[in-house]
């Protein structure tokens, strides 16, 4: 077997920059030699001040003298960061000073990107590329000069190199780092773990209905849609921090979409079946199941996008099935979606379409690879630090466990999304876009609407999924309520209340603006989810006795929860 870093799946940028001989090279330049940095973002259309960067010259001259005269002393410089933080880097002058010149040729480097005068996303590339090779060039990376890792192969008597390497081999087989102790889990078994059956299934998603927790429900069921983009069980990782089940507990009978991880029998879908064929699909099956004219409806990130454009399809034909819509950290205004704008452009988008665009499969762990670029220092390199160069086994996480468990997409469902959302923010254009052969306009949904935002989400920002109360119900407004969580993406959704961690903001009356909304918003200790049941119970409709078994006659239990398809891996 070739063993070759390459063969792993980094982004390219990360084979290029990490290996100790370009960090040797970075280490040692000059403030001078930076100028030729300068020189080459002029290049890309980018101009730096030359008095600017004068400035940033001496500074960095001034600073780094500094530094090289307390190593010459013997003294150990002050070190303000969690990569270095162990006693190895702080006992010996050497690398103390050696991550300090790290440091100090970080800071550099990000105030010169922070310098460059050019258009918003030339800049905003600029800035990612400096951060990425910052991030790659850390001296903890590199055993060479990684002293933890050099005091714990003389404490291990070479174990931990053996054992770090057996790490990487076993990671260039699975073409990914390993974040987790991915052995500690089975889905079904203690992840995804609600109870519940399968009573529906086509090739595209299985519809699973939960089994009641409580002796009465309310009358309207909820139905789930979660990320196509992800498996579903990040809202049923454990019993303590399921969404599902506290839904459940609420009294709430709930639906949930497990979405097909798509295979060459799914090459040639679109966006359209996903909209008719599952979203709109499941729920027409939950009202009949329900024998409910209107349910309720929740959509977790592009499950939310998939959840409103079928809603919009519906409305466009007359059908209003929803009495509640729920949307958590989705985007419906593409207009700035953040880091990520870093990957899309008509380059980009029109490679996908002639590689893809027809027929094939977006793997999952191109998805996985490029969400962990966007954070390299906690899904990136201190799984290298620690899994290869200390030997390290990763410990049980099932968050990481989820996140490692990719789901692919189809080509076609994927190109079409990529360049109708990300790249030309066609959806929230009335009657721009025609999806099921009809005229989408987020405006004719006619349900009240919860959106949730997490306040540091690097995937969806908050502003962004604020722009969707402007788009939902723009002739009544007031039907809208939209709630700002703590933490991110992730971390800010799956919060549940016994924990009694993080905080949320609120404010009843909605401004033009994302940023005026917040100044006058009003925080809360605690979760979010207490404010998602109270205004889902106001529109649940009355209590009526639980459902003694899954389905109908039609629909029958075809399986327990979580179901086959959920099962299927990527790689």
């Amino acid at each position: 077997m070739n063993t070759t870093h390459q063969q792993i799946n980094y982004p390219q940028w990360m084979t290029q920059l990490a290996n100790p001989q370009q960090w040797s090279a970075f280490m040692q330049q000059s403030p001078m030699d930076f100028g030729a940095a300068a020189k080459q973002a002029a290049d890309m259309g980018a101009m730096i001040d030359p008095a600017t960067m004068s400035k940033l010259q001496n500074d960095y001259l001034e600073e780094s003298t500094r530094l090289w005269q307390a190593f010459a002393s013997g003294n150990i410089p002050e070190i303000k960061d969690r990569r270095f933080s162990a006693p190895a880097w702080h006992d010996h002058p050497l690398h103390a000073y050696n991550a300090a010149m790290y440091l100090l040729n970080a800071r550099f480097l990000t105030s010169m990107a922070d310098a460059v005068s050019a258009k918003p996303k030339a800049k905003q590339r600029i800035r990612f590329a400096v951060e990425q090779m910052i991030d790659a060039m850390s001296p903890a990376n590199f055993l060479a000069t990684n002293p933890e890792a050099q005091k714990k192969i003389l404490d291990t008597n070479g174990e931990s190199i053996t054992n770090g390497i057996a790490h990487m081999l076993e990671d260039i087989r699975k073409g990914r780092i390993t974040h987790t102790d991915e052995h500690a889990f089975e889905v079904g078994k203690n992840v995804a773990t609600t109870e519940g059956a399968v009573i529906y299934e086509n090739s595209l998603f299985q519809l699973i209905q939960y089994k009641p927790l409580t002796q009465s429900v309310y009358e309207r069921p909820l139905l789930i849609v979660p990320p196509c983009i992800n498996k579903f069980y990040i809202l049923d990782l454990q019993p303590a921090n399921s969404l599902v089940r506290y839904a459940v507990e609420e009294g709430h009978t709930v639906f949930l979409i497990s979405w097909r991880n798509a295979d060459e029998s799914l090459a040639e879908t679109r966006w359209d079946d996903y909209v008719e064929d599952a979203v709109m699909n499941a729920i027409q099956i939950v009202q009949k199941i329900s024998k409910q004219e209107k349910i309720n409806a929740l959509g977790f990130c592009i499950g939310g996008t998939l959840l409103a454009t079928a809603l919009a399809v519906l409305a466009a034909r007359g059908e209003n099935p929803v009495a509640s819509l729920t949307l958590l950290t989705a985007f419906l205004d593409f207009s700035d979606t953040g880091v990520i704008d870093v990957f899309v452009d008509e380059m980009q988008v029109s490679m996908r379409e002639q590689s893809m665009g027809k027929a094939g499969v977006m793997p999952g762990r191109e998805f996985t690879s490029t969400f962990s670029s966007l954070r390299p220092n906690d899904l990136v390199w201190n799984y290298v630090g620690s899994n290869y160069l200390k030997g390290e086994t990763p410990p049980p996480f099932d968050l990481l466990y989820w996140n490692a468990d990719a789901t692919n997409l189809p080509g076609p469902m994927f190109c079409w999304y990529l360049r109708n959302t990300y790249l030309e923010n066609n959806l929230k254009e009335p009657g721009k876009l025609i999806v099921a052969g009809e005229k989408v306009d987020l405006g004719k949904i006619n349900a009240p609407a919860f959106v949730y935002a997490s306040r540091e989400d690097h995937i969806v920002p908050w502003q962004s999924a604020y722009a969707s109360v402007k788009l939902l119900n723009p002739k009544k407004p007031a039907q809208n309520h939209f709630v700002l969580g703590a933490s991110g993406h992730i971390a800010g959704v799956i919060n549940p209340p016994a924990k009694k961690k993080r905080s949320f903001w609120t404010n009843d009356k909605l401004a033009a603006d994302a940023e005026q909304w917040l100044d006058k918003a009003v925080e809360h200790p605690g979760s979010w989810w207490t404010e998602w049941s109270g205004f889902l119970a106001s529109h649940a409709g009355k209590k009526v006795a639980a459902p003694r078994k899954p389905g109908s006659a039609v629909f029958k239990a075809i399986e327990p929860a979580p179901g086959r398809y959920v099962k299927e891996k990527s790689e």
